[in-house]
Formats: structure tokens, sequence, C-alpha cells
């Protein structure tokens, strides 16, 4: 059976090929955080079994681990990576032309047949996906066939996946593992019990018997919380447990499958809007040497406020009726 924690070995050992990379460079910080990353990981099943048997110690190195990504982040320096030949490239892009987009597309064409169709893989009592975690394996399994499928459309070696993915994750550097940490971060507000707070403040500022209330409520709440942390994954579990779960599903009935999927989506139109969204607008100012920091919000929170719009008028219409 294919187990998320497959996917988790395979990020490790990438991650791995990029500190050895960048150590062979001489880059030591962007060696170090990426060795420390790949051992956090790619061991952190076996250090949630150890700590059974050896009380909290290996969870303290783990935090040990974390502390020292935060110490090596700063050191990470965007430097000159050699790449090839301008011209050379262009002759590639031009001779390969839009089949370039067909290992991109394949990424969320073979994610979304695993989650609809995985289940029904099975031989006997053996499945081939593991039913817990369908969406996750299956996008594993859709990266592992796009590289394989770049690799055959640009007849290029296995070594240049790691090399250009090597490139990327040291342009984008420790932003890079900001999606991750603000997921973290909303399952700890959501645990610290920062949701029944929300729920508390949105019941003594709006009608809460108005399902149009709620339904706004929870739109610009996520909108707001992704603003404030950067990411709606960090949103989505608070505003959720505060506002969704308690007031629109068991209030007035939701659909929880549309709304969570609207829900989330209103959140990233708040990504459209922040800095602290800092892989999706600040890291690209970088990568075209834009003049203003603000640039791409300024270019895109237009795009933003007209989907707020229109997402909240679906959710409004969707959830309720369906």
């Amino acid at each position: 059976m294919l187990k998320i924690e497959h996917a988790y070995w395979l990020i490790a050992l990438f991650l791995a090929g990029a500190a050895w990379l960048n150590l062979r460079d001489r880059r030591w910080s962007h060696a170090a955080f990426w060795l420390v990353l790949a051992v956090l990981i790619g061991g952190g099943k076996y250090v949630l079994a150890a700590s059974a048997v050896h009380h909290e110690l290996p969870a303290q190195l783990a935090g040990i681990g974390v502390i020292a990504l935060a110490a090596l982040s700063p050191r990470m320096r965007r430097g000159h990576l050699v790449e090839r030949d301008e011209a050379a490239r262009m002759a590639d892009a031009q001779r390969l032309g839009h089949r370039l987009f067909g290992p991109a597309v394949l990424i969320p064409l073979v994610t979304l047949l695993v989650a609809l169709f995985g289940g029904w893989v099975a031989f006997g009592d053996w499945r081939l996906f593991d039913p817990t975690r369908m969406t996750l394996t299956g996008l594993a399994l859709a990266c592992v066939i796009a590289l394989i499928a770049a690799l055959w459309v640009t007849r290029a070696r296995p070594a240049a996946g790691l090399a250009e993915g090597r490139r990327l994750l040291d342009t984008l550097g420790w932003a890079a593992l900001l999606p991750l940490t603000l997921a973290a971060l909303g399952g700890v507000f959501a645990a610290t019990g920062v949701g029944s707070a929300v729920s508390d403040l949105v019941r003594m500022l709006i009608p809460v018997n108005s399902a149009l209330a709620c339904v706004i409520a929870y739109g610009l709440g996520m909108v707001l919380f992704t603003v404030i942390m950067g990411n709606a994954f960090a949103a989505f579990p608070v505003l959720t447990a505060g506002v969704g779960l308690p007031l629109l599903i068991q209030m007035h009935g939701a659909n929880p499958a549309i709304l969570g999927s609207l829900g989330m989506l209103t959140g990233y139109c708040g990504t459209l809007f922040t800095p602290m969204a800092a892989n999706f607008n600040i890291v690209p100012v970088a990568l075209l040497e834009l003049p203003g920091q603000n640039d791409v919000i300024r270019a895109q929170w237009k795009t933003g406020a007209a989907l707020l719009v229109v997402n909240l008028a679906l959710m409004y219409f969707l959830v309720f009726r369906f």
C-alpha cells in the first residue's frame, strides 16, 4: 500500500540531494538548512515512536532542529546559481512548445483521479492507496509521474530534476516552508481554543439567526485571518471551528463539502492582498526583479476583490441547496 510516509521519504531524499549539491558548491548555510529539514521530514515518524520509549528526548531533538532552521534561515542569501545559456533555453522552449505544459497538467489530473477512484484500486483486502490519506498520496504519486513525464518530454537526464529543483528551492529559501508552518500554526490555534473565541466574538457582532450574515462573517473572516497569517491553511481550521461548523453547518444546515471548498477558496482571495504570503507575493518580486516590493499585490488585489464577491455569492446560493 502506498502510504503518506512514502511521500515524506521521497521529499526527504530530494532535500538531502539539494543539501549535497549545496555542500559541493560550499553553500554551507543552504546545505545545513535542507539537510536538517530532510532529517525532520524523513524521520518524523521515528521521532514520535522513539518518544514513547525514551520519554521526550527525541521530540526535544526535533524541536532543536526547528530552532536550527530558524537560526540558519537569515544566513541563506540568494546567490547566483549556474544555469544553461539563455539562447539554449529559448531554443528548447521553441522546439518543445506547449508540450512543456503537459507534465504540469499531470499533477492536478492524477491527483484528482486518485482522489476520486483510488479507493477502487484493490485486490481482495489489499489496497494500493491508503484510504485515510488518499488525496495527499495521490499528489505525491502525481509529482513522481510528472517528473518522469518532464524527463521524457525534454529528454533530460534524471539529475536535471534534482539540479533544477535545488535551484528553485535555493531561490525560494526559507519561504518554501511558509505553507507548511502556517498550516501547523492554524492547527495550534484551533487546538488552543482560538476557534471558540472567534465563535463567541462573531455571536456578539452579527445576528447568528441570519444565514447570510454567517456566510459573510465566515468568508470575510477567512480573508482577514489569511491576510494576518499569510496562508488560508492557517485560517481554515480556526474559522471553520469557530464559525463554519457551529453556525453554518450545525445551526443552518450548510453542506460541509461545499462550504469547506468555497471557504478555502475565499481565504485564498486574502492571499492576493498580503505581503505575509511571502512565497506568493514577495519571492516573485525578487525573481522578476521588480522595482517595488508590493508590485505583485498592486497588480492582483482587484482580481482578489472580485473573486471574493463571487465566492461569497456562490457560497450563499450553494451551501444551503445541495
